[in-house]
């Protein structure tokens, strides 16, 4: 068994939102065994719907910012995560050995737009939190790169 942490990138359009609270939900859950980052094919800057949904989980997003994917292609990196169809289909090619894989979320800001009040448009933002949550509790068991033992 290696001390060696897993380093996960999860990758997002806008890295806003969806890959954010991957990356935090990481660090939050898994600080001893995960190295969490975020980027994104375009990015937009922190969703502050989303830093406040994390808030009420107890999950501080202090210090996050929007990345470009382009900062990450020479991280070591054991694993690629992305969370949403358009940065699944826009995936760059990582070096050999860099997995990939795809678990979509819901977009959280669409889900929102037709909401009447601030509460119905946040209650959209912590569905998708949660289930982030629940996706990310599993690691890295599920993820582990070939080779290393549980």
């Amino acid at each position: 068994m290696t001390n060696e942490k897993l380093h996960v990138l999860f990758l997002c359009t806008g890295n806003s939102c969806r890959s954010q609270m991957a990356e935090y939900w990481c660090r939050h859950l898994h600080p001893e065994s995960i190295e969490a980052y975020s980027a994104g094919t375009d990015p937009q800057g922190v969703n502050e719907n989303a830093v406040r949904v994390m808030a009420e989980a107890g999950v501080s997003m202090e210090g996050a910012g929007s990345h470009h994917v382009d900062e990450f292609v020479d991280k070591k990196l054991d694993l690629v995560v992305t969370v949403c169809d358009q940065a699944h289909e826009n995936c760059p090619i990582f070096p050999r050995g860099v997995k990939t894989i795809h678990v979509g979320f819901e977009d959280p800001p669409r889900l929102a737009r037709g909401a009447a009040t601030e509460e119905e448009a946040l209650e959209h933002y912590r569905r998708v939190r949660d289930e982030i949550r629940d996706f990310i509790a599993s690691f890295p068991n599920p993820l582990r790169p070939p080779g290393k033992s549980s």
